[in-house]
């Protein structure tokens, strides 16, 4: 179905050139891929890059009426963006958006009455093909444009659907802002092995491919994470020595609260608290 598509992006951001690498290497047509992209510099890269139309102005993008119009502009732009291509909208069209933030209702009142909309949230590691994005459709999208927004996506990682937009703040503060909780404990364990005596390269090192590791283990396996920390944990040895100080520095509930602290605040921003 991607080789048949026309896909046109607004705004030709990182996510937007993830997704277009990945479409590509998923066997769309790259004559069938058009961005619009106010900035010069970002249009020579995307061109030399992608062997692909890219333009300067939205409505040019929209007069060659893609199927599928993927909204990849900063949240606080949306607004204007979308009121600047209500008039070019046909039936048929569908809107994907993957602005953070805005809810499915606030998309519809910028639409013309009836026009076919898809909100999603991915995160960063989509941008290695590694990503998990939620997708939140209503009722009244018919199968095939459901289907044309569950290939795109799944070009940058695993796909959920959800029934219950609500649930996208907790998607925005566990998955959206997850990574930063990563990188944040990465650099945690790093620094604890150079104070351990071991070189940054090695500590960041060890560090890195531990998270990697431990991670696909977890995914592949299918067990719950306390299982696989008990098959790591011997009695009175160095791994429940370390695990013992982790719980009592309250590192559980630091993370609960943090996912808890950006769910919050996600929900202030979407206008929901």
């Amino acid at each position: 179905m991607l080789q048949e598509l026309k896909i046109g992006f607004v705004g030709g951001g990182n996510m937007a050139a993830a997704l277009i690498e990945g479409l590509l290497q998923a066997g769309a047509q790259s004559d069938r891929i058009m961005v619009s992209e106010p900035d010069a510099a970002r249009r020579q890269w995307l061109q030399e890059k992608f062997k692909l139309q890219v333009l300067e102005e939205n409505g040019t993008l929209m007069r060659n009426v893609p199927q599928v119009v993927i909204l990849a502009v900063k949240p606080g732009k949306v607004s204007g963006v979308l009121w600047e291509l209500r008039p070019f909208w046909q039936e048929g069209q569908l809107l994907l958006s993957i602005a953070a933030g805005i809810d499915l209702a606030s998309l519809q009142r910028a639409l013309p009455e009836g026009q076919a909309v898809v909100r999603v949230m991915p995160n960063t590691p989509a941008l290695i093909g590694e990503g998990i994005s939620a997708l939140f459709a209503p009722a009244s999208l018919s199968a095939k444009e459901r289907q044309w927004a569950k290939e795109i996506m799944a070009v940058s990682g695993e796909v959920v659907e959800i029934e219950d937009e609500s649930l996208m703040d907790g998607i925005t503060a566990l998955s959206g802002s997850g990574p930063a909780y990563v990188y944040l404990i990465a650099e945690a364990l790093s620094d604890g092995g150079v104070a351990c005596g071991l070189p940054r390269p090695l500590a960041d090192r060890l560090a890195i491919r531990t998270l990697i590791g431990s991670a696909r283990l977890l995914d592949v396996s299918g067990s719950h994470p306390g299982v696989l920390k008990n098959q790591v944990t011997s009695p009175g040895g160095t791994t429940i020595a370390g695990v013992a100080r982790l719980e009592s520095a309250g590192v559980r509930g630091a993370l609960i609260e943090a996912v808890q602290a950006a769910w919050q605040r996600s929900r202030t921003l979407s206008g929901h608290a």
